[in-house]
């Protein structure tokens, strides 16, 4: 907000897109569903503009689809496509968070590391009590200001729309899992401590384990999909 309190057309379109982010990670706008400029815009009492403008900045971050006759709809993002994401944080994430440990912490660094830090706490705490909805907000702040420390924007904002698109991703799956705490990855505060020690072996192996645990999650998926698809095609046979 500006520092007179008004609500500009982009402050507004800015509170729109991060509401129905918001939405979307929280699963309460599920992956397929479809809807219009006009529908969002009733619901939040708003004018056509800033929510066509909010919609199309998030379909530019790949959490949308847009048809141009149906509307918006929430991006349906398959297996294969998270395992192909997750591959490529991993690549990135292994140069650019060794390049923070074995770069050295300057004052400012250390400083932010104090943030993250705390965001690695409240993340741990989220998880172990199995809140998902708090988790992911810390989850992403975390990476975000971790990730800020290597000072190049066009990579730190390139692996945060990747880690929204995973948890797009993920949410529908772990929404009512029996073993949602043994999901939550509680690791941020071995990452913080690697950083903070210039370890960046160590640092490499924290996250390395991380993504694995992802990729075997997405491969214990598939292979429910697969069993589940034989067994409705069996069905429809019979």
């Amino acid at each position: 907000m500006p520092a007179t309190g008004a609500v500009t057309r982009n402050t507004l379109r800015q509170q729109i897109a991060d509401a129905l982010r918001d939405e979307v990670l929280a699963g309460r706008l599920r992956p397929g569903q479809e809807f219009t400029v006009k529908q969002i815009a009733e619901q939040y009492g708003v004018s056509a503009t800033p929510v066509r403008e909010a919609l199309v900045d998030l379909a530019a971050q790949s959490l949308l689809d847009s048809d141009q006759h149906r509307g918006f709809r929430v991006c349906e993002i398959s297996v294969a496509d998270f395992r192909g994401m997750v591959e490529a944080r991993s690549l990135i994430a292994d140069g650019v968070f060794r390049k923070i440990a074995e770069g050295g912490l300057s004052g400012a660094h250390v400083g932010a590391l104090m943030a993250v830090r705390r965001r690695a706490d409240e993340a741990a705490r989220a998880a172990r009590a199995g809140d998902l909805d708090i988790f992911i907000g810390y989850d992403l702040r975390f990476w975000r200001e971790l990730g800020s420390l290597i000072e190049n924007p066009h990579i730190s904002d390139f692996l945060h729309q990747l880690r929204l698109r995973c948890w797009v991703f993920s949410v529908p799956h772990l929404r009512g899992d029996p073993c949602l705490k043994e999901r939550l990855w509680s690791g941020h505060s071995e990452v913080v401590d690697a950083v903070t020690r210039g370890d960046g072996e160590a640092l490499r192996a924290v996250i390395g384990a991380y993504y694995a645990e992802l990729v075997a999650w997405a491969e214990r998926l598939e292979s429910a999909e697969s069993a589940e698809s034989a067994e409705s095609l069996e069905r429809s046979q019979q």
